[in-house]
């Protein structure tokens, strides 16, 4: 059966996937929306940002949100290991 979705929902999954990085599949769980409506949302969403200056300006500062994430979780990760490390070097010191 086919549902018909606000403008503004669309958009909003669209983002979770693309700012995010939230996978289909865990956006698939949490609104039941299906895999191929993600992704075809997306799909216009991308369309749209080629059109649209407004949406382009949205959708490039979604990616470098996205990246910005990223790298914050991996450098999180690393001062995580650099602790550790120093904590190990501590303890054999002294």
């Amino acid at each position: 059966m086919s549902q018909n979705y606000p403008i503004e929902f669309k958009k909003k999954i669209a983002r979770l996937h693309g700012e995010e990085g939230r996978t289909y599949k865990s956006i698939t769980a949490e609104y039941g929306v299906s895999k191929s409506a993600i992704s075809k949302w997306c799909s216009e969403f991308r369309k749209e940002c080629q059109t649209s200056s407004q949406a382009k300006e949205d959708y490039d500062s979604m990616k470098e949100n996205l990246r910005l994430k990223r790298e914050n979780e991996e450098l999180r990760k690393e001062v995580a290991f650099l602790k550790k490390a120093a904590a190990f070097f501590a303890k054999e010191i002294g």
